[in-house]
């Protein structure tokens, strides 16, 4: 399906590539703070509908000659198994993944990894020791007492000076982390402390896609990044340094500017005045951001912000309702959203669910160990406002309801008529039949065993393989359930490529 677009990505990748070569022509080496995933970007790509999942693969190919990549990761980090959100990895195990996924897409330069704020910790030591198993170069970065108040000590031979120096051979440096407080900033510090022993300046420059500095601080697009960060309690804020200095306004978010006092200082006490980073006068100054030249359709990307905006509330009130989540990020999200002027029903599949859940309702003969439930799911297939077709499903002694969605959405992506099974009844009651011999009581079929009998199916049913190839169409298409789903089901259906929310209510108990 043919999908809408608010952004050119090769507009943007044209100036953002151009932007960071005239910032790297003012040093001999520019060191590059990454923010954000650092190969596919799935936010990014919902925000800015036409901003491409691999836009910044798409990037560091076009640089591959002149970058290598330095990982970096706080030993705190790995001591607490901190977990990323959105891939469920530890911070030690998505690091791995992100030099794998380099390695993947043909993007050997992967030079080292750095482990912050080393104290000898027991776990930080064994990640070392994996890591040069397998012939990776780590280094140590150990936590400077006081940092970063004792400017005298944290600039000096104690402090910068005695972290272990990478030796780096590019032009571009760019510095990545698994996530916020890996220490990339102290560990591009260090460096160019350090290289100036060796005669080379270097300097430091931030790369992150949001907020947009240029774009207004109640833009959808940039309220979705606090969305995205509610959390953490970030919140976007005009750059007042940029504004004193400039009279221009620019959108930058709080962490960044609350701590550019003090990084402003620890550069000061870095390089001399003729230095081209003592011409950072704001946060601003750093970047190197040119997202919104990439922006073709600005009314379709502020619904694009807000349809984020809604799927983020969902998703921390599943977190809530799981434990994973405190209220004061529900309190966060309940603000945002009455910023932008949005309600959860806003988002098109929700009502319909609900209304397919109230039809769901389980009858006694679906077996024992049921109580009365209803479930629902609903499939927008259609990405242009007001053209939308919503296709639905309800929990049966047959399906899940999420199952049924699914199905009844490829048949009408395959135009298949909804009399028409696709999947042979012999085939499903065979699953069925299987299910209650292990000892199973609920045998409805969910996604996993859904996508199984249609892939079996295929083999020898044209009208299967038909509908098996329509499944591609539902990347990026919106999806909403009235329930919890397992495991199993969520990843199927992201791994389809939906973007799924739920009411996280639960569902009928299983075994």
């Amino acid at each position: 399906m043919i999908k809408k677009a608010g952004f050119d990505t090769k507009k943007y990748l044209k100036a953002q590539i151009k932007k960071i070569l005239n910032r790297v022509s003012l040093f001999d080496k520019l060191y590059l703070e990454f923010g954000g995933k650092l190969c596919y970007d799935h936010h990014a790509s919902r925000v800015l509908p036409g901003y491409e999942v691999d836009t910044k693969v798409q990037m560091l190919k076009q640089l591959k000659e002149k970058i290598e990549v330095i990982h970096c990761i706080s030993a705190k980090d790995i001591e607490g198994r901190k977990i990323r959100r959105d891939f469920g990895l530890t911070y030690d195990d998505q690091l791995l993944k992100d030099m794998n996924d380099l390695l993947e897409i043909d993007l050997d330069v992967s030079a080292a990894v750095v482990i912050n704020r080393f104290k000898n910790e027991v776990t930080a030591k064994k990640f070392r020791q994996k890591l040069q198993n397998r012939g990776i170069p780590v280094f140590v970065h150990y936590e400077i007492p006081n940092y970063p108040r004792d400017l005298d000590l944290v600039v000096g031979e104690k402090g910068y000076g005695k972290q272990e120096y990478v030796n780096t051979e590019k032009e571009i440096v760019v510095v990545t982390a698994p996530g916020p407080g890996s220490g990339k900033f102290s560990f591009c510090m260090a460096q160019i402390y350090n290289d100036r022993k060796y005669g080379v300046q270097s300097g430091f420059a931030k790369f992150e896609t949001f907020p947009i500095w240029n774009l207004n601080i109640n833009h959808p697009v940039n309220i979705a990044y606090e969305a995205a960060t509610a959390d953490l309690g970030d919140f976007n804020i005009e750059d007042p340094f940029h504004k004193k200095i400039y009279g221009l306004t620019a959108i930058n978010y709080s962490r960044d500017v609350e701590n550019f006092a003090i990084m402003k200082k620890i550069i000061a006490k870095l390089v001399n005045d003729d230095h081209p980073m003592a011409k950072y006068k704001s946060p601003t100054d750093m970047g190197v951001n040119m997202a919104k030249e990439g922006i073709i359709d600005d009314q379709f990307i502020r619904e694009a912000g807000k349809q984020e905006i809604m799927r983020r509330y969902f998703s921390y009130q599943r977190e809530f309702v799981e434990g994973d989540a405190l209220y004061t990020t529900i309190e966060n999200m309940k603000k945002i959203m009455e910023k932008t002027g949005v309600k959860p029903e806003d988002r098109s599949v929700v009502l319909p669910a609900r209304k397919a859940a109230k039809e769901g309702r389980k009858r006694k003969d679906m077996g024992k160990g049921y109580r009365d439930v209803f479930c629902g799911a609903a499939i927008e297939i259609s990405s242009e406002p007001g053209k939308a077709l919503i296709i639905t499903g309800k929990n049966s002694p047959l399906l899940y309801a999420e199952s049924a969605a699914l199905l009844n959405a490829t048949k009408i992506l395959a135009e298949i008529s909804d009399e028409v099974d696709v999947i042979s009844p012999n085939v499903i009651h065979s699953i069925m039949q299987l299910k209650t011999v292990i000892g199973l009581s609920n045998t409805s079929l969910d996604v996993k065993e859904i996508l199984n009998a249609l892939a079996a199916s295929a083999v020898s049913d044209q009208i299967a393989k038909k509908c098996l190839n329509a499944l591609s169409k539902l990347k990026g298409c919106e999806m909403h359930t009235t329930h919890l789903l397992n495991e199993g089901n969520e990843k199927a259906l992201k791994q389809v490529g939906l973007n799924l929310t739920t009411d996280a209510k639960l569902p009928f108990p299983e075994n």
